[in-house]
Order: C-alpha cells, then sequence, then structure tokens
C-alpha cells in the first residue's frame, strides 16, 4: 500500500462500512481484552490477598508492606516499560506477517530483563536505609526491608512472565495466561498463609514469608508460561527459544528507544504515587494505611482498563503492521470508549459500597482501627473524581504504544505528575493544611490533565494518518 493510500485510507468509507468496522473491531477487542484484562486482577487479586492477611497483624503492618512494595514496585517499573514494549513490537510483526521477527521482539525483551533484573534485584535489599533516608521512621522502615528481602528476588520471574505474555497477547492467544493466573491466585494465598502465620508446617515468617511466596509464585509462573510458549500450538512454531544465545543488538536498540521512554513514564506515575505514600507516612500511620486501602482498591478497578489497554497495544500494532491507518484509528477509540463505559460503572459502585470496602483489609472494624477505615472510605470519594480518567490515560497510552509514541507521552507524565500533581499534593496537603484529602486531591488533578493530554495526542496522530516503520523488518 502507497503512504498516499494509507493516508486516505478509511476516508472515503461509507457510514455502513465505516459501521462494520467498528463492530468487528469492537468485538475483536472484547475477545482480545477480556482475557487480559482478567488476568492483572488476578495477579492483582494476588497482591491484595497478601496485604488482606498482613492486615490481620495490625495498622503497622500494612503500613509497613505499603512501604515495602513503594520501593519494589519503583524497582519493577523500571523493567515493566521495556519488556511491555515486547507486545507493540511482536504486534507490529504479527500484522506484517513476520513471524522471525515476533519471535526476535520476544528474545530481546527477555534478555532486557534478565540484564536490568540482576543489579535491580540487589538495590532492594538496601530498602531499610533508602527508606530512612526518604524520611520514614526506623521502626516502619526496619518492617518493609523485612518484607524486601523475600520480595527482591521476583524481578526476573515476573518480567519474564510480562514479555511472554505480550508475545501471547501479541498473536492473538492470549488465554493462556489467564490459566497460569488462575491457578497461581489460590497457589499463593495458601502459601503466604502459611508461610506469614507458620501454618501447614511451615515456619511463621510473617512480612518475610509473604514476599517469598509472592518470588516462588512468580517464579512457578515464568515457568508455566515458558512452557506453554514451547510446547503449545499456536505459540511453538515461533520457536520462541530458538537461537535465544545469540545476540541482537539492532532489535535490543529498537526495544530501547520504544522501550526505556514506558518505563519513564511509568516511573514518573508510579513516583508521583510513591511520593504520595510517603506523604501519608510524615502526616500519621492511620493516614498511610487509609491511603494504602484506597489505592488498592483503585489499583483493582484500573486492573480491567489496563488490560484493555494492553489489548489496544496490540490492535493498533496489527494495523500498523498491515500500514492500515483507519484501523489504527478504530482501534484505539474502541478500546477507550469500552475502558470509560467499564471505570464509570465502576466508580458509581465503589462509592455506593465505600464504607464497606475497608472491612476486607481490616478484617473487623474496632476502636483502634475505625479512623482508618474512616478515612479511606473518605479517600475513596474523592478518588472518584479520576478513577475515569485513570483508566482512559492507560488506555490512550496503550494506543499510543501501538505506534511506537512513547517519547511525547513521556513528556506529558513528567509536566502532569511532578510539575502539576507533585506541586499540588504537597501545597495543598502540607502548605494549606488539607492533610490526607488534599494529597489525594492533588492526584486526581494530575491524572485528569495527563487522560485529556494523551486522548488528544491520539486524536490527532490518527486523524493524519501517521504510521511509523515496522522495526527490523530488513533486519538479521
Amino acid at each position: 500500500m502507497t503512504m498516499e493510500n494509507t493516508l486516505t485510507a478509511g476516508v472515503s468509507s461509507s457510514p455502513a462500512e465505516t459501521a462494520s468496522r467498528w463492530r468487528t473491531e469492537l468485538v475483536e477487542t472484547l475477545r482480545l481484552a477480556w482475557p487480559i484484562a482478567l488476568t492483572q486482577l488476578g495477579q492483582v487479586a494476588m497482591m491484595t490477598s497478601d496485604l488482606a492477611l498482613l492486615g490481620r497483624l495490625g495498622d503497622h503492618v500494612v503500613a509497613a508492606a505499603a512501604l515495602g512494595h513503594t520501593v519494589c514496585f519503583a524497582v519493577f517499573v523500571l523493567g515493566m516499560g521495556l519488556v511491555s514494549a515486547v507486545a507493540p513490537l511482536a504486534a507490529q510483526a504479527f500484522g506484517a506477517r513476520d513471524a522471525r521477527m515476533v519471535r526476535r521482539a520476544l528474545r530481546v525483551g527477555l534478555w532486557a530483563a534478565t540484564l536490568l533484573g540482576i543489579p535491580l534485584s540487589f538495590v532492594q535489599l538496601y530498602g531499610k536505609e533508602i527508606l530512612i533516608a526518604l524520611g520514614q521512621t526506623e521502626e516502619a522502615a526496619s518492617l518493609a526491608a523485612r518484607y524486601l528481602y523475600g520480595l527482591a528476588w521476583c524481578l526476573i520471574p515476573a518480567w519474564w512472565f510480562i514479555a511472554l505474555r505480550g508475545f501471547m497477547g501479541a498473536v492473538n492467544r492470549p488465554e493462556p495466561g489467564l490459566w497460569i493466573t488462575l491457578v497461581a491466585i489460590p497457589l499463593n494465598t495458601a502459601l503466604a498463609y502459611g508461610l506469614i502465620y507458620g501454618e501447614f508446617g511451615l515456619p511463621r515468617l510473617d512480612l518475610l514469608g509473604a514476599g517469598i511466596a509472592t518470588t516462588i509464585v512468580n517464579i512457578g509462573m515464568c515457568v508455566a508460561a515458558i512452557w506453554v510458549c514451547y510446547a503449545l500450538r499456536p505459540f511453538r512454531k515461533f520457536q520462541v527459544m530458538g537461537r535465544f544465545w545469540r545476540p541482537d543488538w539492532p532489535l535490543f536498540r529498537e526495544l530501547t528507544v520504544v522501550g526505556a521512554p514506558i518505563s519513564g513514564t511509568f516511573l514518573l506515575e508510579y513516583g508521583v504515587f510513591a511520593a504520595a505514600g510517603l506523604m501519608m507516612g510524615w502526616i500519621s500511620t492511620t493516614a498511610l494505611a487509609a491511603h494504602q486501602i484506597a489505592l488498592q482498591i483503585a489499583s483493582i478497578m484500573f486492573m480491567v482498563p489496563f488490560g484493555i489497554s494492553m489489548a489496544a497495544t496490540v490492535r493498533v500494532g496489527h494495523a500498523v503492521g498491515r500500514r492500515d491507518s483507519a484501523g489504527t484509528r478504530s482501534a484505539g477509540f474502541v478500546a477507550i470508549w469500552l475502558g470509560v463505559g467499564f471505570m464509570f460503572a465502576m466508580t458509581i459502585l465503589v462509592i455506593a459500597t465505600r464504607d464497606m470496602l475497608p472491612v476486607v483489609f481490616l478484617g473487623s472494624i474496632t476502636a483502634e482501627n475505625s479512623q482508618t477505615a474512616a478515612l479511606a472510605a473518605t479517600l475513596l470519594i474523592v478518588g472518584a473524581s479520576f478513577f475515569i480518567c485513570d483508566g482512559l490515560q492507560s488506555i490512550a497510552a496503550g494506543a499510543l504504544r501501538g505506534l511506537n509514541d512513547t517519547r511525547v507521552p513521556l513528556l506529558f507524565s513528567f509536566v502532569c505528575f511532578w510539575v502539576i500533581g507533585f506541586t499540588a499534593c504537597y501545597g495543598l496537603g502540607f502548605m494549606l493544611g488539607y492533610g490526607a484529602l488534599g494529597v489525594w486531591v492533588g492526584l486526581s488533578l494530575s491524572v485528569i490533565i495527563y487522560a485529556l493530554m494523551l486522548v488528544t495526542r491520539f486524536h490527532i496522530l490518527t486523524r493524519r494518518g501517521y504510521m511509523p516503520d515496522v522495526p527490523g523488518a530488513a533486519a538479521h
């Protein structure tokens, strides 16, 4: 297809053809998105079950787990962006019917995860020193460090699983990732319960046990995903482990060009939420525990649009591989409207049940934790102002990744989350004295502006028929 035809694709389509294309896109997006979204929900379910089990040990343990998770996830997102680039690169290759390029995209993602994961795993062993330097108390930092000692070693297997899932989704077969996760959820809960409380003949390790359980389960999920991709149809025809030890520096550079800005964007976004958690720690243990509970509930909701965003990356990437500019636009906007509809319904549900949800994490409301429960419910009301936009920004960002457009969103994230968001969180929370509520209003403001900027960016690019080159097509 010539560039002229590409730019005009879909312009002369009749209304009936356009409506048919959008209906088809909706069906294909739903087919791809539901197992990915459920997989994401399954993964957050494992984190939620850990938090619920630890919550029985007291508010101070929940707060420490929140701090430990802050350090771990700040490190985790550095590699998550790189391996997330496997999905658009593999999807573009699949759309172009280049099976060898699909395999190469996965291979360099696995290499990136390994090379980055080795040093970053050791960084987490210094979590206590990091948290003390960030103004946390000795007691909270020590408890968080105990969690990190077990959690530190999950990075590489978790990143490998993300890369393998990205490959599965890129070839339109994301279901095995869901099957693996569904098996992992009860295993993680049972193992965490046993290691936290010393049940089933296991040692009582409290926070350390929760971290060890997470690492063991992530290793098992990674091994299962490798076996699926190596042994089962349709994955085995791609020979995913073929020439695994052979360097592929040209594509590694392309992965870095696309993936490094994704890592930066994830880090900037998560960083402002982590900074908000640290601010909550400055306010009180109650504020930090309530923040973690409300944020975990928001994270559960966020996993569905995050799964839809991964489907958007694949669908847009397929259209790029076909050189179909009209397809890139319909793929992105179908996913965006799908996510907005889901988040609108979930926001109403959360508002209606805000007083009951904290009980899931605290076990029961007592005199000791009643303030935590009340503050968490209030934060959920404030969060209603950004829940929909949080899903919107995630899906728009996923659609832009399908176009290999990651550097401009990185700039947007810096402006929205740090220039605007962090300033608003600190100013409202401390300078104006609104405390925890002010911090969450600042978070809301940053997410709303970021979502509007990303949707506008995708609209402008696809309206003018922007079409990136498919990387590595002539290489290797």
